[in-house]
């Protein structure tokens, strides 16, 4: 294994990250560099506005769906540019248009992120055509050179496609599984005597986030690309089982929760629990390698000496079993021994991982015969839920009418200074405003942050040197590095971009000082109108979409829940069904800690019942780890119990508790009921094993869980 900072660099290079930023600048920085050849420079900027426009919505996904989205942007650019270049000769006029595009362009926030982006392209265009006046011939012909723009970025992007058509599923698949790594290794922290639990807690918590939007985007790209569900190529099927074999491998990771301050008070005097982090540890450092082999076209391996490590876990378990001290319970030593079962299926999950990457392997795998098409969300582009939102109950109706005003105050504003490139301050405005408060905010540091600094950057590189040769390769190097982190991180997407803007107006032989005084001032200006209207005008606080959200996570677990102990109660299985409460558990626990990781960043006075939520946001985590190791016990342990009759009254009241705690969050009643726990009967006359006993505890654990959300949804009034 090669050192972390190297293989982290290895691993950006081959990202789709820095695919994109190399995309992107080739697209954009290609017409330019042709035109200004044969002396037509300014024809080539505004070929390259175009590509630079519809670049903004080709982010990853589906071919046919970035296809379909650039090609309408490209028609909306083209349109638009006319009618701003007939009309922006009056400010009057122009400001009426402003207000009304903004508007209207901002609710395709309602049709998911690509449409959204849809909108920012066209919005982008119209912003910086707004002080370009010129007559009407020159108008369509400055039209028609960002049409060919645009095309031209959508025939590079489709063609690079064409060329490897699994390479972006390759990279997506392969930052997913980087982040269940990342995960790993937070829960292998967890076996350190030195860990603060909550901290690690909530880490997790923001990672499984992250991990759910990595899967998210692999489920975009796997099963809505016709190459790889409709073909079904080698290639495609190896691409969709290693997936669902990382989902299963996710599911094995998050069930492996227990009582860790238990576990160090019984075994940190004789340091196993060391062996148990180094173990995960070495896990995750297999996963890194199967991620950067789907990158590089390599073979992966198990990290050095891991079943070694494995091997030696269990003898040491066994010398604890055969020990006589009274130190270590047998509940302990059976959680020790589940561990270890778990980290050897999931060992043994990596190792069938590995041997797909054999090509001879890779012809044996068959077709899935999972319906993929229930595991994506379709949305369709349809005027009734345009028409439904046009109301102040809709988040993104408000979102679009602050936009609009903001947009306007920010026209007014950018006419009244005396700045020749005043259009930033709308484009600031543009970027930074979001549909809450906590997103606009973060947005807002991160621009002047990256603005501040980049443009210290590019007056200091601009004072020092002035070689034309080696300003051209520094601009190429910080538009690759722009673009690659415009996705990735925005703090330094923006340290890179205000450089090579400030390069670029270097060529064009414009003051490089004062130009970089002015886009410092007008992202103050603009950040600070965006920020006040997000906090002042029709905001969307976290605390409206709590209730909903904390509803949606009670259902997914009862769901979850109910689907796991058809396989103790019931001789029927339903795969699909099960996986598809699987991810439903995943998506809404992502939604509700993001919701709570966004309360953090409003004001003290929006942050209600912030530590009931927190409280809330961790119940449900046990609860879905508890239900994950319960699947686990049947599915891959091979577990057998006596009578699954006698705990049947347990997952029946356990059902009950979760659907009560739902009541009480809709009906908000004052009445506490008293509602019984079903207590585990003592089975004086039968031999219990350590089988009976795990699966026993582990419904009861769950019930427990299930009745202390049920406890706190009464406590809590929204």
């Amino acid at each position: 294994m090669l050192h972390k900072p190297i293989r982290d660099t290895q691993d950006f290079l081959l990202s789709n990250y820095f695919a994109e930023g190399l995309r992107i600048t080739f697209g954009v920085l290609c017409p330019s560099l042709i035109m200004a050849h044969f002396g037509m420079l300014q024809y080539g900027m505004t070929l390259s506005l175009g590509a630079l426009c519809v670049s903004i919505v080709d982010s990853p996904g589906p071919i046919q769906h970035r296809r379909n989205a650039m090609f309408v942007t490209t028609a909306l650019l083209f349109l638009v540019t006319i009618i701003v270049g007939l009309t922006n000769k009056s400010d009057l006029f122009i400001g009426i248009l402003l207000v009304a595009f903004s508007f209207i362009f901002s609710m395709l926030f309602l049709y998911g992120a690509r449409a959204a982006a849809i909108g920012t392209s066209v919005l982008l265009v119209m912003i910086l055509s707004i002080d370009d006046v010129r007559p009407w011939q020159e108008v369509i012909f400055y039209s028609m050179l960002v049409f060919i723009g645009s095309i031209w970025y959508t025939s590079l992007s489709y063609l690079i496609y064409r060329l490897r058509p699994y390479r972006l599923a390759q990279q997506t698949l392969s930052d997913a599984i980087l982040e269940i790594a990342n995960f790993l290794r937070v829960k292998a922290k967890f076996y350190s005597h030195k860990t603060n639990y909550e901290k690690n807690f909530a880490y997790l918590l923001q990672l499984q986030v992250n991990v759910h939007e990595k899967q998210d985007e692999v489920r975009e790209v796997l099963f809505k690309t016709r190459e790889i569900v409709r073909d079904s190529t080698p290639q495609g099927r190896f691409l969709v089982i290693v997936f669902t074999d990382t989902v299963d491998l996710f599911e094995q990771v998050m069930s492996t929760y227990y009582n860790y301050k238990q576990l160090h008070e019984q075994f940190d005097s004789i340091g196993i629990l060391a062996h148990y982090e180094e173990a995960i540890n070495k896990i995750s450092d297999s996963l890194d390698d199967i991620a950067f082999a789907l990158k590089s076209g390599g073979t992966p391996s198990l990290a050095d000496n891991l079943e070694n490590d494995l091997v030696n876990l269990r003898k040491e378990i066994s010398d604890l079993e055969q020990s006589s001290s009274n130190d270590y319970n047998t509940l302990g030593i059976i959680a020790l021994k589940n561990i270890e079962v778990n980290i050897e299926n999931i060992v043994a999950r990596i190792k069938t991982i590995n041997r797909y990457f054999n090509k001879k392997e890779q012809k044996k795998i068959k077709k899935g015969d999972v319906d993929v098409a229930k595991f994506v969300t379709s949305q369709e582009i349809n005027i009734k839920l345009l028409l439904n939102n046009l109301t102040f109950s809709s988040s993104t109706f408000r979102h679009s009418l602050r936009v609009a005003i903001v947009m306007f105050i920010g026209f007014v504003t950018a006419r009244s200074l005396d700045f020749e490139h005043s259009y930033w301050i709308l484009l600031t405005i543009l970027v930074i405003s979001k549909p809450g408060f906590s997103l606009t905010k973060e947005r807002n540091y991160h621009r002047i942050i990256g603005t501040v600094v980049g443009a210290f950057i590019g007056m200091g590189i601009l004072h020092y040197i002035h070689d034309k040769n080696t300003l051209f390769v520094i601009l190429i190097l910080f538009m690759i590095a722009g673009y690659s982190f415009q996705r990735k991180n925005y703090v330094v997407s923006v340290l890179f971009m205000t450089p090579y803007i400030l390069i670029i107006f270097n060529f064009l032989g414009m003051g490089t000082m004062s130009i970089a005084k002015e886009r410092i001032y007008d992202t103050l200006i603009g950040s600070g109108i965006a920020l006040l209207a997000s906090y002042s005008l029709f905001p969307n606080w976290e605390h409206q979409k709590v209730k909903d959200a904390m509803l949606e996570m009670i259902k997914s677990n009862q769901w979850y829940f109910k689907e796991v102990t058809k396989l103790y109660f019931e001789k029927g299985f339903d795969l699909t069904n099960y996986k598809l409460a699987r991810k439903e558990v995943y998506v809404k626990t992502s939604n509700l800690a993001s919701m709570f990781q966004r309360m953090f960043s409003e004001p003290k006075s929006k942050q209600v019942h912030i530590k009931e939520l927190h409280q809330f946001t961790v119940l449900n985590h046990l609860l879905s780890s508890y239900i994950a190791s319960l699947s686990l016990y049947i599915k891959e342990h091979n577990f057998i119990y006596v009578d699954y009759q006698d705990i049947r009254p347990i997952a029946d009241n356990t059902t009950y508790l979760l659907e009560k705690a739902g009541d009480n969050l809709e009906q908000q009643t004052n009445n506490l009921s008293n509602v019984p726990l079903i207590r585990l009967k003592n089975n004086t006359d039968i031999s219990l094993t350590d089988t009976d006993i795990v699966i026993e505890e582990q419904f009861d654990l769950i019930q427990k869980v299930s009745y202390d959300i049920f406890k706190l949804t009464e406590k809590i009034k929204i």
